[in-house]
């Protein structure tokens, strides 16, 4: 995991370190540390990986089909 640091995402300021694939160093998602507003405290010690950038274990995309990726929406690190 990397370093803290404060990001302003769409549902407030967080405290989150990045999470990286132990492979490549590639940055793959992020853990929140601290939720700065009372109703986002629930994320705390939780983590997000961002399907887009993990592999299934034969290299194959976790995307089931292409109408479900169009049906998901971007996460907070989009606004970062």
């Amino acid at each position: 995991m990397g370093e803290k640091e404060e990001r302003m995402m769409m549902t407030g300021r967080h405290t989150v370190v990045d999470i990286f694939c132990v492979g490549c160093g590639s940055i793959v998602g992020w853990k929140y540390e601290t939720a700065h507003e009372k109703a986002q405290k629930y994320k705390e010690g939780k983590s997000v990986l961002e399907r887009f950038k993990v592999s299934g274990p034969d290299g194959s995309s976790y995307w089931a089909n292409h109408e479900v990726s169009q049906h998901v929406g971007g996460s907070d690190a989009d606004d970062v």
